[in-house]
């Protein structure tokens, strides 16, 4: 980096590199790339050491960077004043995702390189230390954090559940059985001693699960889609959709016990998700969902949106997201982006925030977070 570096401030470190990161990507010199994520590496991946004593850990410098969240800016530098749309910038978004690609990459080989030196590399092969599952920060998550995560969300989705349908138990009794309770009252001499009730109707409590499956929340799509499955298994009448420019429902490739690694495939391959140029458009999306399904979203539902909101600088929605939120018994939108980065570049979370009660949802151990104060 040009200048020294902030010291004693985190957040004026992180950003004084997340700004050099951005010109180096922008110039796409990848020796350079590669000498900043050592430098990375120093100044952000030191943690507690571990219990096997891995000291230096990738996820702690992709999460301070976010390296995701600049594509935005990284295509207005590719561009230019070129104009948007079109062939040019469809080589600049894969320009842009390759470039972010490799310094993950090199983040990651650092990394590596680093607890080699310190355990040797035959206890690394033996014994490669990740973070603990809750840790995980899902813009990040890699195939091998996978099942552990599955395992870590899986009870917390039976309390999301749990915490949603709540408000139905409640009560047990049913309408008053006026008949009933007459006729009881007959061997009393008249009096009332004892009221009866009409059984309780039992309804399903039902769930709509709104999920961003697009390429820039990779990661928290496989959290999103997992969630959905663990809630499918313990939670009666869940309904899922995916939108990438489009929604479609993708509730049926969650059937009880099915892998959500292949659903996950199979969304990718059938779901009709992308009806454009597939990148994420919100506006649209809803408004796709609101028409096609319009009886979805209804007084005995719970609405949960999971994404980050950021619309590619296009209408957002809000109308048609503020009038499913009125219509629904409850919603909660879990944004897998750090709250100081809402509203930054193409996002639109600060106004979403406006209408729909919005928090940030990183890792399992903030899911837990927003169970425990649902």
């Amino acid at each position: 980096a040009d200048g020294p570096l902030p010291v004693g401030d985190p957040g004026a470190l992180a950003e004084a590199l997340r700004a050099e990161l951005l010109r180096l990507l922008t110039e796409g010199d990848e020796e350079a790339l590669r000498r900043f994520a050592r430098l990375a590496v120093d100044q952000l991946g030191a943690g507690a050491p571990s219990p096997s004593g891995q000291s230096f850990f990738s996820y702690r410098v992709l999460r301070a960077l976010s390296p995701d969240t600049l594509v935005a800016q990284l295509l207005a530098g590719l561009l230019g004043d070129g104009e948007r749309g079109g062939l040019a910038e469809q080589v600049a978004r894969q320009t842009a995702r390759e470039r972010i690609s490799a310094f993950r990459t090199a983040v990651e080989a650092e990394v590596r390189r680093r607890t080699a030196a310190e355990k040797g590399r035959d206890k690394v092969a033996r014994n490669a230390v990740r973070p603990l599952a809750d840790q995980v920060d899902f813009l990040r998550a890699q195939q091998s954090d996978l099942a552990e995560l599955r395992r870590t969300v899986a009870p917390l989705a039976r309390r999301l559940a749990a915490k949603l349908s709540a408000r139905r138990r409640l009560g047990r009794e049913g309408r008053l059985d006026f008949r009933r309770t007459v006729r009881a009252s007959l061997a009393t001499g008249g009096m009332p001693l004892v009221t009866h009730h009409r059984p309780r109707a039992v309804h399903k409590p039902e769930l709509v699960v709104l999920c961003d499956v697009s390429g820039s929340v990779a990661g928290f799509s496989h959290f999103t889609l997992m969630l959905t499955q663990a809630l499918r298994e313990h939670f009666s009448g869940v309904r899922a959709f995916a939108f990438v420019d489009s929604t479609d429902e993708v509730t049926r490739f969650f059937t009880p016990g099915a892998d959500v690694v292949d659903a996950i495939a199979r969304i990718g391959r059938e779901a009709d998700v992308v009806s454009f140029d597939g990148h994420s458009d919100y506006g649209n999306a809803f408004e796709v969902f609101a028409e096609k399904w319009p009886a979805a979203v209804g007084p005995k539902t719970s609405l949960l949106v999971l994404g980050d909101g950021r619309t590619n600088y296009r209408h957002p929605g809000l109308p048609t997201l503020a009038d499913l939120v009125r219509r629904s018994r409850s919603a909660h939108w879990l944004n897998p982006e750090p709250r100081r980065l809402w509203g930054t570049g193409d996002s639109a979370a600060d106004r979403y925030r406006e209408v729909i009660p919005m928090v940030e949802v990183r890792t399992a151990a903030q899911l837990g977070d927003f169970v425990t104060t649902l």
